[in-house]
């Protein structure tokens, strides 16, 4: 069960605290009886956008365009959104370990735009032929900040807290990308249709937080019983 000071952290990581949290400590085992909290995450409203207008590099930026600030599919689903459990002491494993997350600089766009990762290490990588100057903020706080004139040059970067870090470029003003690092391996990021599934999950209450960069943070309360799935059908709401 999520404790009070689990419910704080879920609001500062939501918002991405100016100042980061210590990770809580996480014991990795086997889960009996574990259930699934599984559902969508919507938003019934107007998504809005913002005006790229590039004005360096265009060959490789290229030119004015929209992007929808929360992209919505034909069923109303939210693209992109985060979900994850707060204070979850112990439970299932990490994934396996694989390739070192990585943050990319692609034609003037951060790929993955969004992603979630455990708290450790990143590379930051240049794929462009022109200067990038990629710079992560835990809140107000830099966590990274790095020049990188050299096409497909990699930086490693360490993000050892949980927390919300919004991910700029110094030399091109209109890159926002995001990551949200984790403490525990009870999170999702929806697929295009809006769904997402949280598996092995320990019976017993948590505390669920819902969000996306454009959105307010929704915390509501999950119950998990063994061996069952809970659906939950989520609602965001612009900032």
């Amino acid at each position: 069960m999520a404790s009070g000071r689990s419910i704080g952290a879920a609001c500062a990581i939501a918002v991405g605290a100016a100042t980061t949290l210590p990770a809580l400590a996480y014991d990795a085992g086997a889960v009996a009886g574990g259930g699934t909290i599984e559902g969508t995450v919507r938003f019934d409203g107007v998504p809005g956008t913002r005006k790229i207008v590039p004005t360096k590099d265009v060959e490789i930026c290229g030119g004015p365009r929209e992007e929808a600030l929360i992209e919505v599919g034909p069923d109303k689903g939210v693209k992109d959104a985060v979900v994850y459990l707060v204070g979850v002491g112990s439970g299932k494993a990490w994934p396996p370990a694989g390739r070192k997350p990585e943050l990319d600089n692609e034609k003037c766009r951060f790929v993955p735009s969004v992603q979630v990762i455990p708290a450790g290490p990143l590379d930051v990588v240049n794929r462009d032929p022109v200067l990038h100057n990629t710079h992560g903020y835990y809140g107000k706080r830099t966590a990274f900040n790095m020049a990188q004139p050299n096409q497909n040059q990699a930086i490693a970067a360490e993000l050892p807290k949980a927390g919300a870090v919004r991910v700029d470029c110094d030399a091109h003003g209109w890159m926002e990308g995001w990551i949200y690092v984790v403490d525990n391996p009870y999170y999702a990021l929806t697929g295009a249709d809006g769904r997402f599934s949280i598996s092995d999950v320990p019976p017993g209450e948590y505390d669920l937080v819902a969000l996306q960069s454009a959105s307010k943070p929704v915390q509501q309360k999950v119950t998990v019983e063994a061996g069952k799935p809970t659906s939950l059908s989520i609602e965001l709401k612009r900032k």
